[in-house]
């Protein structure tokens, strides 16, 4: 199988036509190259990029960009000593750099992202519907919100850190705020997409006890649960990052994958969370 025949095949299964604006580009290969093996990750690290090499995959399927800039955009370092050598690596493996970011987010069976971060956690069953109206459109009329057994914030923050593989986790509030509705913004969801104030609303009007989330600006949502907690309102933040509440969902894309490349090895490698702590 060729590299353009396995984008056209997974466009395909997304439902969706074709994207006139998009940031879902080969970022790097030949289109008509044949596949050796495929890996899925979060983004094409430099180790990642190793890994693949490795296991003789010569496409890696990346969510996030691999050059450092929203649509891999190259004019300002055609001379950056980073890009060149990272550039260097990729071309001197041979491999092919698919991002797959729109597609995924968008698809017709769901955001397959956010399905794998809920997978992840075991939530399934803890879905429930909105409560306010759809006209409102709150987060592009998305389903976020979760009901968990009764817990506390820092119970919660405690469970997530396992079952995340993470070695520190940030909270804004109270550890003992107690927590039986949750809000779930994956990856720069928690900025508002484009309406900085529409995970505040989301957080009023769902009656939300915390919010998940992946990226966060001090002075916006963070400030609107610190004051909220300062005045004991039952409001807080639990924030994984971006990585960590979205790199599940290329975890479990290998499976969605595999119907489309039968015989192609398929693996996931984990790109990490990029912090060390001190």
């Amino acid at each position: 199988m060729k590299v353009q025949e396995l984008i056209d095949n997974v466009i395909e299964k997304c439902g969706l036509n074709r994207l006139d604006r998009t940031c879902d580009q080969l970022i790097e290969g030949d289109p008509e190259m044949e596949i050796t093996g495929i890996v899925t990750t979060f983004m094409a690290t430099v180790d990642v990029i190793k890994k693949a090499h490795e296991l003789g995959a010569n496409l890696i399927v990346t969510h996030e960009p691999t050059y450092f800039t929203c649509n891999d955009d190259r004019e300002w370092e055609e001379q950056d000593s980073v890009y060149l050598e990272k550039r260097k690596l990729i071309l001197d493996y041979g491999i092919a750099i698919w991002r797959m970011h729109d597609y995924i987010h968008m698809a017709v069976e769901g955001d397959g992202i956010y399905q794998g971060l809920i997978r992840e956690l075991g939530w399934e069953n803890y879905h429930i519907p909105k409560m306010c109206s759809k006209e409102r459109k709150i987060l592009r009329e998305s389903d976020f919100c979760y009901k968990i057994p009764k817990t506390t914030v820092g119970e919660l923050a405690k469970e997530l850190k396992s079952k995340l593989h993470m070695d520190v986790m940030q909270i804004v509030g109270k550890p003992e705020t107690p927590v039986e509705r949750v809000g779930i913004l994956i990856g720069g969801g928690s900025l508002g997409l484009g309406k900085e104030y529409t995970p505040m609303q989301l957080m009023e009007e769902e009656s939300l006890d915390v919010i998940v989330c992946g990226e966060i600006v001090e002075w916006t949502l963070c400030a609107y649960v610190r004051d909220a907690s300062m005045m004991n309102m039952n409001k807080a933040l639990i924030i994984p990052g971006h990585n960590r509440t979205e790199e599940a969902g290329m975890k479990y894309l290998p499976e969605w994958l595999q119907p489309l490349a039968p015989g192609v090895p398929i693996q996931f490698v984990e790109a990490g969370e990029p912090f060390t702590y001190l």
